[in-house]
């Protein structure tokens, strides 16, 4: 009897479906083709054990399996499930009546229970597009799935509550998730807050406008002067996740299986901190079978990366092109995949090796010639792409001891918002832009025109602080940010002013 049961396979953050045709006749061989795997290929011993041990039979004749398309590779334990029903199901120990309406996925233990896979929200996304009734999967993952409306997910935790379910001994219950209900109740619960931060308004400052204009930023200061405090506070200052933001940015975590059993849906920007000594890979994503990297788990927040110098070369030069694109495309001999890359960078650094160059009490003790080798570890093509250079400074104990309130997360954010939504309006015609960031050379001749006064500000500027070229884009950028938060329309000379102070790693003098 030949049986067809679905599942699915995800390919890069979307999802393919998968046909399981499952034939069993007269003979005793088993047969597993479509191009499975080396964890697909065992699923014969756990599936068996799992019927063996809830009292089902394998069946002792020839049993054929196709897994079509057949030349697209099927990776992972996760077919277990589909796999056993459709045995069972040619078998006839399966009413196959309702098998079509469905798609099948989850990991079996030797005693028949399920256990989570990865990807379940992008393979929910596309049962619902090709017109399944129902998703059944385990149940850690089921309120993952079930963020995706007009689609029956069932959570089921063993493989005999499945059985009885297609030979109607009994009904599963679905899982229901209001989702915006659950997006808009916890979009803006946040565990840290820039209230926390003593002192360091200058820095603030420089966050704020950097988080309403999209700005990739690095900060420069010693050991101890609040860098990774800071930076940990940004996702509270961004705006907050639009539905559609949600929904992209949880389905890359779920493809890597980073979803917590009692999360839906992320209402949280991203903050991604890897260590120095990653990989390439790991950073950019790929492997022999890709998956994303940080710099896509990162997507729609902030990628961090502390301490700046100490990444391998290597490794900060493949981030030029996901930086510009703000996508990471991964390409192999037979396929290639595109994840989504884009985020706000934020990177730290040490002003030297010893880390007390420029410190206001503390004397460097490096070498003569050591601040600018330390410095030409980044490249010139990957500091043109941070429009922001901020130099940090410890905060006096005056500071650290004053019981005033300082400014918090929420007041910050409502600006950064209101200046949002400025260049929503300004961009909304153009394809691919939403921030001043993204503007091109073109775009910002066309909306950053400057008078007289300020023009001959950047110009003496630049020619007494001996900036480099590349930053005169930048500074129109940040300029027409700072100009946006003050809901100004014209770029003038104060906004130039402010701009320029944070070009510090581009001025000739400086580490010298």
């Amino acid at each position: 009897m030949m049986i067809k049961t679905f599942a699915s396979a995800v390919h890069g953050i979307d999802a393919t479906t998968i046909t399981i045709e499952t034939d069993v006749s007269q003979g005793i061989r088993f047969f597993l083709v479509g191009l499975p795997d080396s964890a697909v290929k065992e699923s014969q011993q756990r599936v068996e054990s799992a019927l063996r041990l809830n009292g089902f039979k394998w069946p002792r004749q020839k049993i054929i399996i196709n897994m079509a398309p057949a030349d697209l590779r099927k990776e992972g334990s996760a077919y277990d499930l589909p796999l056993a029903v459709a045995v069972l199901a040619a078998s006839e120990q399966i009413s196959p009546e309702k098998l079509e309406k469905y798609i099948l996925m989850g990991e079996l233990s030797l005693d028949g229970t399920l256990q989570p896979i990865k990807g379940a929200l992008p393979i929910a996304i596309k049962a619902r597009e090709e017109g399944f009734e129902g998703f059944i999967l385990p149940k850690q993952n089921a309120r993952e799935a079930a963020v995706v409306d007009k689609l029956k997910v069932y959570g089921v935790e063993n493989i005999k509550e499945v059985v009885c379910f297609f030979n109607d001994e009994t009904e599963l219950e679905p899982t229901l998730v209001n989702t915006r209900e659950e997006f808009y109740k916890k979009l803006n619960s946040t565990d840290v807050d820039f209230s926390d931060v003593k002192g360091q308004e200058n820095v603030k400052r420089a966050l704020e406008i950097a988080a309403a204009g999209g700005h990739n930023l690095i900060m420069i200061g010693p050991p101890g002067a609040g860098k990774t405090m800071l930076a940990k506070r940004i996702p509270t200052i961004l705006p907050p996740f639009t539905l559609h933001e949600a929904l992209e940015t949880t389905k890359i975590h779920s493809v890597v299986g980073k979803i917590d059993k009692d999360t839906s849906l992320m209402t949280e920007r991203p903050f991604r901190a890897p260590h120095h000594t990653i990989s390439d890979v790991a950073l950019v994503g790929g492997g022999t079978y890709p998956q994303p990297g940080e710099i896509s788990l990162a997507h729609n927040g902030v990628l961090f990366l502390d301490e700046l110098p100490e990444f391998k070369r290597t490794v900060l030069e493949v981030m030029r092109q996901p930086l510009e694109d703000r996508k990471i495309t991964i390409s192999r001999a037979k396929f290639s995949v595109e994840y989504p890359a884009s985020m706000m960078l934020v990177a730290s650094m040490n002003p030297c090796p010893c880390g007390y160059y420029n410190h206001p009490t503390k004397e460097c003790v490096c070498a003569p010639g050591m601040v600018p080798k330390y410095l030409n570890k980044i490249s010139g093509p990957l500091l043109d792409r941070i429009d922001i250079h901020l130099e940090v400074v410890p905060v006096p104990f005056k500071k650290l001891s004053e019981l005033s309130e300082t400014e918090n997360s929420h007041a910050i954010r409502e600006r950064v918002i209101k200046a949002r939504e400025i260049q929503s309006k300004r961009y909304q015609k153009t394809e691919g832009v939403f921030c001043n960031a993204q503007m091109s050379s073109r775009q910002i001749r066309d909306f950053v025109q400057l008078d007289p006064a300020s023009n001959n500000l950047l110009k003496n500027a630049m020619e007494k602080l001996g900036l480099s070229a590349r930053a005169y884009d930048r500074i129109l950028r940040v300029a027409r940010t700072i100009a946006d938060l003050e809901g100004s329309e014209p770029v003038e000379s104060h906004h130039i002013s402010e701009a320029i102070q944070y070009r510090s790693l581009d001025r000739e003098s400086w580490g010298t």
